[in-house]
């Protein structure tokens, strides 16, 4: 029998335990990862190291889009924000260019920054008896 990598392990408990919060952080947190490799991969001019990076995080952004409930008003806005970063995304891919790819790392940074801001308010409210189901 095979023993399990206890990284490997680690991160599929945090994935299997983690709130849907949560794990909306750690999309964000992954896609960022994907789009400094992306970069990476320019730099070098390792096409195939960018192309894989930016697909990855293409992939996040198309799961970020799938499971918005449309039925919060703010989706509303935040889905064409979303498309947008998937449109550069591509264009960053075709025209291997890092300044897109730094334009939507700030988009997705301010994205993750206010997901942690949501995901401690709600904390807060829950630990002060007060939940705003946000």
């Amino acid at each position: 029998m095979a023993m399990k990598n206890p990284y490997q392990t680690y991160q599929d408990n945090s994935v299997n335990t983690a709130s849907p919060g949560e794990l909306t952080l750690m999309l964000y947190n992954g896609c960022l990862k994907f789009i400094k490799l992306a970069k990476k991969g320019i730099e070098d001019k390792n096409i195939e190291l960018k192309n894989t990076n930016i697909q990855k995080a293409q992939n996040i952004i198309r799961e970020l889009m799938v499971t918005l409930n449309q039925e919060v008003e703010i989706s509303k806005q935040i889905m064409p924000l979303y498309d947008y970063i998937n449109h550069r995304l591509i264009q960053a891919n075709i025209k291997n260019d890092s300044s897109i790819l730094d334009e939507v790392e700030g988009m997705v940074i301010e994205f993750r920054d206010t997901w942690k801001q949501v995901i401690k308010l709600n904390r807060n409210q829950l630990a002060s008896g007060t939940d705003n189901n946000v």
